[in-house]
């Protein structure tokens, strides 16, 4: 008996629907510190030892291989966390020692896996951000390293490169310090006739790195459309110093103005034209006319 369309297709959608929880589930594995905290914060003196561990968590019906690697972590140009590659750290990833770096976890089952950090003796004070990177089925996972070696910290930071181009504010925030830094932002544009734009102060949705440069940008679309500004740039960080940039700007309806002064230089040619015209209509008397009336006057004396 042939087998209804409508009842196939209904048959279809049921066998997705029971195996694609059970496809998920194998995916959807996790690491993370060990407790379930949301990072890893170890703080110890040059030359020490440090010791934690990590969580993976397959709670698939298959077992579940996992590959790690230690690496830096730091800001790309607009802002965003990254780790680099196994073969490019230079920093916190290269102190990082893990038990293992390949893991295979049981179905349904948390392995904890133990990893050391071992401070270099000639480590400068501060903040080293780090990760502990997890791979397994082309799907990649982070665990934060909040590494800080113990001394003297200091949090500044500068605010360069303002500039306003393509209907836009663009500025760079470099960090100056050894330490995190969430900056808070005030922008304002002050004119010819006084303030064109304020923005209220707000923290900026990044964490800036120690000795890690961002590049940022503020739209501006409500801008003047004639006038010379300078826009002024205030950072601030919990513990940092004031930090402060501004850059002029010049705002000119170019197709205005272009119109404009094509009238003028119209309206200039045509004054030209106009008292030349005049000055032919209307000629002076030059030297050679008063030779003529010279002449008519000496032959009238002799006849």
């Amino acid at each position: 008996m042939r087998t209804p369309p409508l009842f196939a297709a209904v048959v279809a959608v049921l066998v997705y629907a029971l195996c694609v929880p059970s496809a998920r589930a194998q995916e959807i594995w996790t690491a993370e510190p060990g407790g379930r905290r949301p990072y890893v914060y170890l703080e110890g003196l040059p030359g020490t030892v440090l010791e934690d561990t990590l969580s993976v968590t397959n709670p698939g019906a298959e077992p579940l291989t996992v590959r790690l690697r230690p690496a830096d972590a730091y800001n790309t140009t607009t802002g965003a966390l990254a780790v680099r590659g196994a073969r490019r750290s230079k920093g916190a990833g290269t102190w990082i020692t893990l038990a293992s770096t390949e893991v295979t976890v049981p179905p349904r089952t948390r392995a904890e896996i133990p990893f050391s950090v071992t401070v270099p003796t000639a480590a400068l004070p501060g903040e080293h951000p780090g990760a502990i990177m997890a791979r397994s089925g082309g799907r990649e996972a982070g665990v934060r390293i909040h590494l800080r070696v113990s001394g003297p910290t200091l949090a500044a930071f500068t605010v360069e490169d303002v500039d306003v181009a393509d209907g836009a504010i663009h500025y760079t925030l470099v960090n100056r310090g050894n330490t995190a830094l969430s900056p808070r932002l005030t922008i304002r544009a002050d004119g010819l006739f006084g303030e064109v734009m304020r923005r209220a102060p707000r923290t900026l949705p990044v964490e800036l790195l120690p000795a890690q440069r961002i590049t940022l940008t503020e739209k501006w679309p409500d801008r003047p459309a004639f006038d010379a500004v300078t826009v002024h740039i205030e950072a601030t960080a919990p513990g940092a110093a004031r930090a402060t940039a501004s850059a002029p700007a010049r705002f000119v309806p170019w197709g205005r103005a272009a119109g404009a002064g094509a009238g003028l230089l119209v309206a200039a040619a045509g004054a030209v034209r106009f008292v030349r015209r005049t000055s032919r209509g209307q000629p002076e008397r030059g030297h050679d006319d008063e030779q003529a009336d010279s002449r008519r006057e000496l032959t009238g004396a002799a006849t």
